[in-house]
C-alpha cells in the first residue's frame, strides 16, 4: 500500500488553518494568549496524531494472523 498525497495535502492545510489562522479570531481579553496557545498545541498534536495513525498504516509492523479456513473464505468471496 502506498501513499497517497491527497490526503496528506488535505489534512496538512486543514489543520495548518486551524492552527494559523484561528487564533487570530481570538477576541481580545485578558486570556487571548492562553487561548490562542490552546489552539494551537490542539491543532500540532491532532495533526501530528492523524499522521503517525497515517504512516503506521503504510508499512504495518505485524499483520493480522488468520486461520487458512478463514483465508480461503476471504478468498473466494473476494474473487
Amino acid at each position: 500500500m502506498g501513499a497517497s498525497p491527497a490526503p496528506v495535502v488535505l489534512f496538512t492545510l486543514l489543520w495548518l488553518a486551524i492552527g494559523g489562522v484561528m487564533p487570530f479570531f481570538v477576541p481580545k481579553g485578558d486570556n487571548r494568549g492562553l487561548i490562542q496557545t490552546m489552539i494551537i498545541l490542539t491543532a500540532v498534536s491532532c495533526y501530528t496524531f492523524w499522521l503517525c495513525a497515517y504512516m503506521s498504516q503504510m508499512n504495518p509492523l505485524i499483520g493480522p494472523q488468520l486461520e487458512n479456513d478463514t483465508l480461503v473464505i476471504m478468498r473466494h468471496e473476494w474473487m
